[in-house]
């Protein structure tokens, strides 16, 4: 998703309304129909580039972050720390 795109989804929705981060993921194997489903508030932003395997930056691409409060505080301040 290109951030204009996102920018288009979310325009007509309520400026006070709560942005959550929900990932979907299947509980069990291949053949199970089960999913779980956990919410995060959105708590920050990353503007990331990964490395190609020839060393050469990607397309820039942004990491909305979310998770429990103390690992998103940990791992910002972990990515702030390296660059």
């Amino acid at each position: 998703m290109r951030v204009s795109e996102l920018i288009e989804m979310l325009k007509d929705q309520p400026p006070d309304a709560e942005v959550e981060l929900a990932v979907v993921a299947p509980v069990g194997g291949e053949d199970d129909d089960d999913i779980t489903v956990d919410r995060y508030s959105v708590e920050g932003m990353l503007p990331w580039r990964d490395e190609d395997e020839a060393g050469n930056e990607e397309e820039l691409v942004i990491w909305l972050v979310g998770g429990e409060d103390d690992d998103v505080e940990a791992f910002l301040d972990a990515v702030e720390h390296q660059e």
